[in-house]
């Protein structure tokens, strides 16, 4: 397996005999969704700047939400993360929730994806994390395209309820941009 890594540039191995991340997989980022994470740095990094807390897109894979971009705002005391590359169930959260929405309707799915799908976005708290709240707004896209969206998260119900305009402004935004 380490071989047909190295082979193909995601790997490399070092002087040490240790293997490390190789260039190829910059390249292989950058192919996803046309470059997806790229092209939506900026609008991510306003969002975050105008909100003045962490926001992350994230993308739908099988069952499972993926955080494929994370922004956190600079000049702030505090920091509330997720880490890119993290992973959760489609089931739960304001992120999975908003991913579901933007998906065909499925039999038995939880009502807040209906009323998600209606308004656009979602609050939860405690799904992910005890003690946060998640907002996300589902990035309308064309059919069959992956399903995105954008999600903040705090400790404060405040900063999640003056987020809800800027989000809902950001996500018609990236719709433009990705559609």
């Amino acid at each position: 397996v380490l071989a047909t890594l190295q082979q193909f540039r995601f790997i490399a191995r070092g002087e040490d005999g240790l293997y490390h991340p190789a260039a190829g997989l910059a390249v292989l980022g950058a192919s996803f969704e046309g470059n997806l994470r790229q092209i939506t740095t900026s609008t991510l990094r306003r969002l975050a700047e105008e909100v003045r807390t962490t926001v992350a897109l994230f993308v739908a894979e099988a069952e499972e939400q993926v955080a494929i971009s994370v922004i956190v705002p600079a000049n702030v005391s505090y920091q509330l993360a997720v880490h890119q590359g993290s992973r959760y169930t489609l089931q739960r959260g304001a992120a999975g929730i908003a991913l579901r929405a933007g998906m065909p309707a499925r039999p038995g799915e939880r009502e807040q994806v209906t009323q998600t799908r209606e308004k656009g976005w979602i609050v939860t708290y405690g799904e992910i994390e005890p003690d946060t709240y998640g907002l996300a707004a589902v990035v309308p896209r064309a059919a069959k395209s992956t399903p995105v969206c954008l999600n903040v998260i705090s400790h404060r119900r405040d900063v999640i309820d003056r987020s809800i305009e800027p989000l809902k402004r950001a996500a018609a935004d990236l719709s433009e941009i990705i559609g």
